[in-house]
């Protein structure tokens, strides 16, 4: 059992604080890392983040605030990886965390994103720069919104991980009335998945700033599953089933979802507002403008053709116009 481990929430944003909700259903306390004096100042005071979901209430007592995050580590045994991707090596090079820190340290990723210092997920980064075991490591894949955790509406979550045991280690820190958990073992495929998706739903957030309807968008949705199965299937051989919940559901929710920040920014985009002004309007960040970079430089690499991810790219890197770029691609849809 992991309940009677030190866990540790990395990451002060809208899913590191529903994940704190939930994991304080099935542990005495935590300790919680955040970048902000006055965040850690805030939930230790008044019991709630000052910044994202502020409805979820904490009991202070349960709570070990600290802006120190080698120290959040080092008095920790499950680390729970919630900083944006854009920013995660940085946060480790400023706080100089270093391999001997993460030694032994069980580590679950809940972010989703690309490194993009080393276009590598989260998991192959820990495991390239910190020589992390695949076997210590998990991801947990939604499909989850961190708004309706803080309302506990009934949600799913996967963990994947290589281990069977300490998935359901993991998935038991996770379980609780409003949350059910499932299984898999593709720690890489579900990772990658996790991070297309954002891409994707960028690209659903575009179309309906351009005024398509939700006849073009199911089309859209059902040829970006596709495409991220044969980018996920090339780079990670190995048999899965992406119309599972932790592929197509997430897949689904972040793109249609009214919560979805990558949908928010794509749909400022759609509008005509440029790349630059749509990253300052929002409060927080959206993985998949950092991801759609990655995932092409990761495409053009196997050659693969993925036209929806392709239009993405142009419209944010490139400064295409979105809805040349997408009525451009409508023919090779399917």
């Amino acid at each position: 059992m992991l309940s009677d481990s030190k866990i540790a929430i990395l990451g002060g944003g809208s899913w590191a604080t529903a994940l704190a909700k939930i994991i304080l259903n099935n542990t005495k306390n935590i300790n919680w890392w955040v970048r902000r004096q006055e965040t850690a100042e805030h939930l230790l005071n008044f019991g709630h983040n000052p910044n994202y979901i502020s409805s979820i209430e904490f009991d202070q007592s349960k709570l070990n605030v600290s802006t120190n995050l080698k120290e959040t580590i080092n008095n920790s045994d499950v680390l729970f990886l919630v900083i944006p991707s854009a920013f995660l090596h940085t946060e480790f090079v400023n706080a100089k965390i270093t391999a001997e820190d993460l030694k032994d340290k069980i580590i679950v990723s809940a972010i989703k994103g690309i490194i993009p210092e080393f276009t590598l997920i989260p998991a192959a980064y820990l495991n390239d720069q910190f020589r992390v075991e695949y076997n210590n490591m998990a991801i947990v894949a939604g499909p989850c919104h961190a708004e309706e955790v803080a309302h506990e509406r009934l949600s799913y979550l996967t963990i994947a991980t290589p281990t069977r045991g300490r998935a359901h280690a993991i998935g038991d820190l996770l379980k609780c009335r409003y949350i059910n958990v499932n299984r898999n073992d593709d720690l890489v495929g579900t990772e990658y998945s996790a991070i297309m998706k954002n891409v994707y739903s960028i690209a659903a957030g575009i179309c309906f700033g351009i005024g398509y309807g939700d006849n073009f968008m199911a089309v859209l949705i059902s040829n970006a599953i596709r495409e991220t199965e044969q980018f996920v299937d090339c780079v990670y051989p190995k048999h899965r089933d992406v119309k599972t919940s932790a592929y197509l559901g997430d897949l689904l929710v972040t793109a249609y979802s009214q919560y979805s920040r990558n949908r928010t920014f794509g749909n400022m985009i759609g509008k005509g507002y440029s790349v630059k002004f749509a990253k300052l309007e929002m409060k927080m960040v959206a993985e998949g403008y950092y991801a759609s970079k990655c995932v092409n430089d990761i495409q053009n690499k196997f050659e693969l053709n993925l036209p929806i991810a392709d239009a993405v790219y142009q419209c944010l890197y490139e400064g295409k116009n979105p809805k040349k770029t997408f009525k451009a691609i409508q023919s090779l849809l399917k």
